[in-house]
C-alpha cells in the first residue's frame, strides 16, 4: 500500500470516527426540542420537569462533547498536510458552507457552555433554540459537503472550483444533509436510552424506533444512489452491512437492549461513511467539468519525504487519542438521573450561607 493511499484510509477514519462520536451528542442537542418538556406522572415515574428533563440531557453528553470535536479538526489538519490540492480546492469551493458549519460549532459551544451559568428563563431558552438550531445545521451542513465529494463539483484544469454556493446545494447532497440528521438523531436517542434512567430514557426508546424507520428510508436510497454512481463490491458490501446493522439496531431497541442498539447505529454510521470514501477512491475531488481534471490521491499528495514523517507521527500520536477517548467514556459510563445532577445555583446571586462555593452542574 502506498503512504498516498494509506492517508486517504486515515482521513476516512479520522471522519468516520467524527461522525459516530458527534454524531449522537448532535442527536442529544436536536432532543432538548422533542424532549424537553414536561412529563406527567405515571404509576411507575413521579414525573419530570422540563427544564430537570434538559438538564438531564445536556449533562449526558457534558464529559464527551468538546473531545469528539477533535477528531474534526485532526481530519482537517490531516487533509491539510497529507493532501494540500485537495485541502486547497475543497475549502476555498467550500467556502461559505464551511463557514457557516464553523459558526454553528461556536454558537453551539457557546451555548453548551453558557447555558447554565443563569437560571433566567428567557437567558435558558434562547441559548436552548441556538443548540438546537445548530445541532441540527452541523450534521446537515456536513453531510452536504461529504455528498458532494462523492457526486463530483465543476472544477478547472487548475483544480480551481468553478461553482457557486447554490452548486452545492443539489437534491442529491441535501439527501446526504438529511440522513446525517436523521441518523445523529436517532444515535443521540439510543445513546440518551442507553445513559440515563427514568421516564426520559423510555421516551428516548420512543422516539429513537421512529427516528430509525425515517433514517433507514433516507440511507436506503442515498446509499443505492452512490453506489449506483460511482460504487464498487466493497462499498456495495459495506453500504448492505450497514442496513442490516440499523435494522438490528432497532430491533434491539424494541426489546430494550439499549447497548446493542446504541452499538448498532455506530457500526452504521461507520459503514456509511466507509462506503463514501470506498466509492470516492481513487478520486478524492472529481470533476463534473472534465474527468482529467479530477484530483486523485496521487496527484493532489504532499511529497513522500512529507508523508513518512507524518506516518510517523501518527503511528506515535493515533493510540494516544483513542486510549484518551476511550478512558474518558469509561470514567463517565454510569447511568445519570434528575437525583443525581444536583441543584442547580445561579452563580448570579448571592449564596445562602450553607450552600457551598461548586461549580453549578449543567
Amino acid at each position: 500500500m502506498s503512504l498516498e493511499t494509506f492517508w486517504f484510509i486515515l482521513i476516512g477514519v479520522l471522519w468516520t470516527g467524527y461522525l459516530v462520536l458527534e454524531g449522537f451528542d448532535f442527536g442529544v442537542g436536536m432532543l432538548l426540542g422533542i424532549l424537553g418538556h414536561d412529563s406527567p406522572a405515571t404509576p411507575n415515574s413521579p414525573g419530570e420537569d422540563a427544564g430537570t428533563r434538559k438538564r438531564v440531557l445536556l449533562n449526558a453528553i457534558g464529559p464527551f462533547w468538546d473531545g469528539n470535536e477533535v477528531w474534526l479538526i485532526t481530519a482537517g489538519g490531516a487533509t491539510f498536510a497529507a493532501f494540500p490540492a485537495w485541502y486547497a480546492s475543497m475549502f476555498s469551493g467550500f467556502y461559505l458552507a464551511f463557514l457557516l458549519l464553523v459558526v454553528a460549532l461556536i454558537l453551539r459551544n457557546m451555548g453548551l457552555d453558557y447555558r447554565h451559568k443563569r437560571s433566567g428563563a428567557t437567558w435558558q431558552r434562547r441559548w436552548d433554540i441556538i443548540i438546537i438550531t445548530c445541532s441540527v445545521l452541523a450534521p446537515l451542513l456536513v453531510g452536504v459537503a461529504l455528498t458532494n465529494l462523492v457526486r463530483g463539483v465543476p472544477l478547472d484544469k487548475a483544480g480551481d472550483f468553478t461553482g457557486t454556493l447554490l452548486t452545492l446545494l443539489n437534491p442529491w447532497s441535501l439527501l446526504g444533509g438529511l440522513t446525517i440528521v436523521a441518523l445523529s438523531l436517532t444515535h443521540g436517542c439510543f445513546f440518551i436510552a442507553l445513559k440515563t434512567d427514568g421516564q426520559i430514557r423510555h421516551d428516548a426508546r420512543a422516539l429513537g424506533t421512529k427516528a430509525g424507520l425515517v433514517s433507514a428510508g433516507l440511507a436506503v436510497v442515498l446509499l443505492a444512489w452512490v453506489n449506483v454512481h460511482t460504487g464498487t463490491t466493497w462499498s456495495w458490501i459495506t453500504a448492505a452491512v450497514g442496513a442490516v446493522a440499523l435494522l438490528g439496531a432497532l430491533a434491539a431497541n424494541l426489546r430494550g437492549r439499549e447497548g446493542f442498539a446504541f452499538s448498532g447505529t455506530m457500526l452504521t454510521i461507520g459503514l456509511a461513511t466507509a462506503t463514501y470514501f470506498l466509492a470516492l477512491f481513487p478520486d478524492v475531488m472529481p470533476s463534473t467539468t472534465n474527468a482529467a481534471y479530477s484530483l486523485t490521491v496521487t496527484n493532489a499528495s504532499s511529497s513522500h519525504l512529507t508523508l513518512q514523517i507524518m506516518t510517523g507521527a501518527a503511528l506515535v500520536m493515533t493510540p494516544i487519542v483513542i486510549v484518551y477517548s476511550a478512558w474518558s467514556y469509561w470514567i463517565f459510563r454510569k447511568r445519570i438521573t434528575a437525583d443525581t445532577i444536583g441543584v442547580k445555583h445561579d452563580p448570579l446571586t448571592p449564596l445562602a450561607p450553607s450552600e457551598p462555593l461548586a461549580e453549578a452542574p449543567h
